[in-house]
């Protein structure tokens, strides 16, 4: 297929975690090209691409905040497709650095879609005919939607309420995405997801973090009384909800995507514990679960965020294939290997 023929399709921050299991899974089942555009921040890490060699994969390094570099690869590739996974995440970072997150989680989503209207779009609601099956998705988390009691579930209707500057500048950025189907009837989609877990997830989460720290026979260090639950979502099974959502999602819907898997954080630490027990035992004889520490909670800790995903399980037939026991297993023998090399 020559360049002229070739589909392309702009995938950024797929230099991370759940951007690059998205291009491992995806890349060569698919016929386009898929150009990975990633600033290579400290969670940026190309070692986690697999397929780096395949002739359907470039990678770029740069900045969705860079607007000069973003019209120059729209006008290259001429993107049928865009997925954006880049963000800066880590809420914890947010609350010491916000204006890192308004600069890339705002206004760099706003560039990616102010490049793709004008690719695109001859006017408001009229694509041009070279362009009439593109798609823009954009990826966003459960942690717009605030906090929930001991009942209830996020639904796509649920009211935004975020808590931290991290939420705050992905729900400012869903806005945004939102307006660009109202306004100008851009083909949008987004994607709110629950705590992803599994390979090549940046050592800061808590999941790599506990394994890491339990395996160094460190304190393993727990917010508040561990009492938190979060909604875990293995992330190969988010990956392929997003490619669903992005070839079978109606324009300017919201997709949430969840494990069905709520989990308290000192359960996540005890069975973890538990695993490492048998997979790679203490010289000691003692359970890894001795290392479990309390720490001071941080500030304005969402207590419990958990998704109902009937929508993209009705409408589009997604189903997570893992559930947190399961998954969790394959996510501790990768880290194994990382950690015992």
């Amino acid at each position: 297929m020559s360049k002229e023929e070739t589909n392309y399709t702009l995938v950024t921050g797929g230099a991370g975690f759940i951007g690059s299991n998205y291009i491992n899974y995806f890349c060569g089942k698919d016929s386009d090209h898929i150009v990975n555009l990633d600033k290579l921040t400290y969670a940026g890490n190309l070692d986690n691409i697999e397929v780096s060699e395949r002739e359907n994969y470039t990678f770029i390094q740069g900045d969705i905040g860079d607007k000069e570099l973003l019209k120059e690869l729209f006008e290259k590739y001429r993107f049928r497709r865009v997925v954006n996974f880049a963000a800066e995440s880590h809420v914890d970072n947010s609350i010491l650095n916000p204006a890192a997150f308004v600069e890339t989680n705002i206004a760099g989503t706003f560039n990616l879609l102010q490049n793709a209207y004008s690719l695109w779009m001859e006017k408001p609601f009229h694509l041009k005919n070279e362009f009439n099956d593109v798609r823009f998705l954009h990826v966003s988390t459960d942690e717009v939607y605030g906090t929930l009691g001991k009942e209830g579930l996020f639904t796509e209707e649920t009211p935004y309420a975020p808590n931290s500057p991290y939420s705050a500048s992905k729900a400012s950025s869903d806005f945004l995405v939102r307006s660009y189907f109202h306004t100008y009837g851009l083909p949008v989609l987004t994607t709110n997801c629950s705590n992803n877990y599994g390979p090549h997830q940046h050592d800061e989460k808590l999941i790599p973090t506990i394994i890491r720290t339990a395996l160094n026979e460190d304190p393993i260090p727990i917010y508040g009384d561990g009492k938190n639950v979060r909604d875990w979502l293995y992330v190969t099974d988010h990956c392929k909800g997003i490619h669903l959502v992005l070839n079978e999602g109606r324009f300017g819907e919201t997709y949430n995507i969840g494990g069905r898997n709520e989990r308290e954080n000192i359960y996540i630490a005890q069975k973890i514990c538990e695993l490492l027990d048998k997979m790679s035992p203490r010289n000691n004889g003692k359970s890894y679960s001795d290392l479990i520490t309390f720490v001071v909670d941080r500030p304005g800790h969402d207590q419990r965020y958990a998704i109902d995903a009937s929508k993209i399980e009705n409408e589009l037939g997604w189903k997570a294939d893992e559930n947190f026991e399961s998954g969790i297993v394959k996510t501790i023998k990768w880290y194994l290997q990382k950690y015992q090399k």
